[in-house]
């Protein structure tokens, strides 16, 4: 038995066109100033969210200055209107609970200050596509600050886009790593969920590793599952694909059949448990959180919800 997604993974909806030969045009870009849109984002990877998590609380371009900042990136272009994002620092000193990141925010009709493990599976398609762009570039910049070749410091040009090296101008482009992420069935009603060791107990997804250098997707989803839980997995299927910033991944999903029967070998420092579930199980914990006691689901943002309910759903 096989299954498609539901929809699209949260962090894959975009409703903006991203205007590649825009980046580079000052003259154009200096028109569309006046009607810009800005979006601040910190160095905790927040941004200012409003209407209880469906948007983003973006501002007047204009109130950074009367043309775009240095360190503003460009985000895309719709109806005539330019989307930038800026990166600022985070409040000196503010604390934030490390239990955050695991579980969805209580929305207020306030404006927060949300990350995109928080927001994105609220926020509308615009917003979504927004944010995640910002969030990939920014973290981009913080990794690329000095040339892979020569060591000299990197210069950001065209909106952001590029950086190149002040030492022998070797162009750098945004990077992205390729990962796999695998939902493995039984061909009926269980699937395999696991959780490594730095997830809170209770707390499980879907397996997941990154592609090596000369390796297929296909082969990539054989070795990891084997690697991390010693199963040999058959009927590898695409389910579909979304960025996932932190820092710089693109997580491709898949679907495999694996033999419950067959014992499960954990990856030692990868995988602190992994169990098999039933469908229902899955759905329960989807419809109603902590309805099932011991399976705490990956969060709306990430591809492996979407995977699992599209899962759950297709009996």
């Amino acid at each position: 038995m096989t299954f498609d997604l539901v929809g699209l993974p949260a962090l894959s909806r975009s409703a903006i066109d991203r205007c590649e030969p825009l980046r580079g045009d000052e003259e154009k870009l200096a028109a569309l100033w006046p009607k810009a849109r800005m979006i601040v984002v910190d160095t905790r990877g927040r941004t200012l969210v409003a209407d209880r998590g469906t948007r983003l609380a973006d501002r007047p371009a204009t109130e950074f200055g009367d043309q775009p900042p240095v360190n503003a990136v460009l985000l895309g272009e719709q109806d005539g209107v330019a989307y930038f994002a800026v990166l600022m620092p985070a409040e000196a000193g503010e604390q934030v609970p490390a239990s955050r990141a695991w579980g969805p925010p209580e929305l207020t009709d306030e404006p927060q200050w949300l990350d995109l493990r928080q927001a994105g599976a609220t926020l509308d398609d615009m917003s979504a596509g927004l944010f995640t762009t910002a969030a990939a570039l920014f973290q981009w910049h913080r990794l690329g600050k000095y040339c892979a070749k020569c060591g000299a410091r990197t210069v950001l040009e065209k909106s952001g886009w590029i950086s190149v090296c002040s030492g022998c101008e070797r162009e750098e482009y945004p990077r992205t790593d390729a990962a796999v992420i695998c939902l493995v069935h039984d061909g009926a009603d269980q699937v395999l969920v696991a959780r490594g060791p730095e997830w809170p107990e209770g707390r499980f997804s879907v397996l997941a590793g990154f592609v090596e250098a000369g390796e297929s997707l296909e082969a990539c989803v054989a070795r990891e599952i084997l690697e991390e839980v010693g199963i040999s997995v058959r009927d590898i299927r695409y389910l579909g694909s979304q960025p996932w910033p932190f820092p710089r991944s693109l997580m491709i999903g898949f679907e495999a059949v694996a033999d419950p029967a067959e014992p499960l070998r954990l990856a030692e420092g990868e995988i602190a448990e992994a169990k098999w579930v039933s469908r229902a199980d899955v759905r329960r914990a989807i419809e109603v959180p902590g309805s099932v006691d011991g399976l705490g689901l990956a969060g709306g943002a990430s591809i492996a919800f979407r995977m699992l309910q599209s899962w759950s759903q297709s009996a």
